[in-house]
């Protein structure tokens, strides 16, 4: 959000745009506990947050002997009560089939009292159909959701700005995925800076969600792009051609007019 806004009102007016926000910076620490009520009330008790847990736990530790780390994680994340939609296990590159034991014993220690859901980024359970099964069955034995993160329309041609080319260095390459594990569903897709082509990489995810939505699951979709200028506005437009599909579908709040807008 704008740089002019108090850092106590920029989620408040993102709020007023969208309704679920990714939680990234828990990712590279753990944020006091006073942080995390600010962010409580800024937003509505139907806000979703989809917290991810610290790198210590899922790229140092790499999900073993992290019990302190969880614990403090979870007892700061505790004044977001219902609004925190997910716990996100985001594990590195690194982490393949041979280590789907220690996702299952970690997943068999968190407390049933929250949602969760994994992003796993090695190519084996995309390309292999043994480790995919098996990820599959740890997943769906702790009611945990896969998340894909959908890079492949980014990566259909070279990059054009410093953004896309930073982005075409760090951003995983992955088969796309789109089956749901739970009824809570959780996708992440990547455009690029031009809307247009941003715009027509999603149109699968359009179909989709919608058909989710008929089957009586509750999506939640996170656009991205690489300088993720336009990303609460493209996700509000995402929003409304799956409500072009599905007129059931709650429109978003009337937003803020705060300009120019980014994410926070």
């Amino acid at each position: 959000m704008p740089a002019s806004l108090a850092p106590g009102e920029r989620l408040r007016a993102y709020a007023s745009w969208c309704d679920a926000v990714e939680g990234n910076t828990t990712f590279y620490a753990t944020p006091a506990r006073s942080t995390v009520e600010s962010w409580a009330r800024q937003t509505g008790p139907g806000f979703r947050f989809v917290v991810k847990l610290p790198k210590t736990i899922t790229h140092e530790r790499r999900l073993t002997g992290a019990d302190e780390e969880l614990r403090s994680f979870l007892e700061v994340i505790e004044p977001l009560g219902p609004r925190a939609h997910a716990l996100w296990v985001q594990l590195p590159g690194s982490f393949g089939p041979n280590d789907l034991g220690a996702l299952a014993a970690f997943l068999r220690r968190l407390p049933p009292s929250h949602r969760y859901a994994v992003e796993v980024r090695h190519r084996a359970f995309f390309e292999d159909g043994r480790a995919e099964r098996l990820l599959e069955r740890v997943l769906a034995d702790a009611g945990a959701e896969w998340v894909p993160f959908d890079t492949t329309a980014f990566f259909q041609s070279p990059p054009t700005s410093d953004a896309e080319r930073d982005a075409w260095a760090k951003k995983p390459r992955v088969p796309r995925r789109s089956a749901a594990l739970t009824d809570r569903p959780i996708v992440r897709y990547l455009g690029r800076d031009d809307t247009e082509r941003t715009v027509e990489g999603w149109r699968h995810w359009v179909g989709t969600v919608a058909e989710w939505l008929r089957e009586g699951r509750s999506p939640t979709v996170f656009v991205h792009t690489p300088d993720n200028a336009d990303a609460p506005m493209l996700a509000r437009r995402f929003h409304d051609e799956v409500r072009a599909r599905v007129p059931e579908v709650e429109p978003l709040p009337e937003p803020v007019p705060v300009e120019p807008l980014t994410l926070f």
